[in-house]
């Protein structure tokens, strides 16, 4: 790719069964864990546990069609996601589609906190499900 910006690791995306079970080893740690958010699309409640310059998300489906539900069932709890913030969402996307990288969805989406964000499909990432966020202006 040909772009000029500064990419940095925004959270890992941890798919669970149990948001009041995950918690725990973080509450234990001492760590602060943001208040629970529902996004109604993606089906899922989550946690957000902040460490210095990035976040860990607890993520638990609230639908059994939910993609983390599917995840769970095929693949059981565990890593689901790694997210980087990108400055410029839209100019990442443009780039990525006229390298012909695949994408989970045509549309950038909100997600918790409001962010803008999209999926790359892991058929074009070696097996790892990425998704870009836009950094906060």
């Amino acid at each position: 790719m040909n772009l000029k910006t500064d990419f940095a690791l925004d959270h890992l995306g941890i798919a669970v069964n149990s948001l009041k079970a995950a918690k725990e080893i973080y509450e234990k740690l001492g760590l602060a864990l943001s208040a629970e958010e529902t996004v109604e699309a993606e089906q899922v409640r989550l946690v957000m546990v902040p460490l210095e310059g990035t976040r860990i998300e607890l993520l638990e489906p609230t639908s059994e069609e939910s993609v983390i539900a599917r995840f769970i069932a095929k693949r059981g709890e565990g890593l689901h996601h790694i997210c980087l913030r990108v400055p410029d969402l839209a100019a990442v996307v443009g780039e990525l589609q006229q390298e012909g990288v695949r994408l989970v969805s045509k549309e950038i989406k909100i997600g918790a906190g409001g962010h803008r964000y999209i999926f790359v499909h892991p058929s074009s990432t070696g097996g790892v499900l990425i998704e870009l966020v836009e950094a906060a202006h």
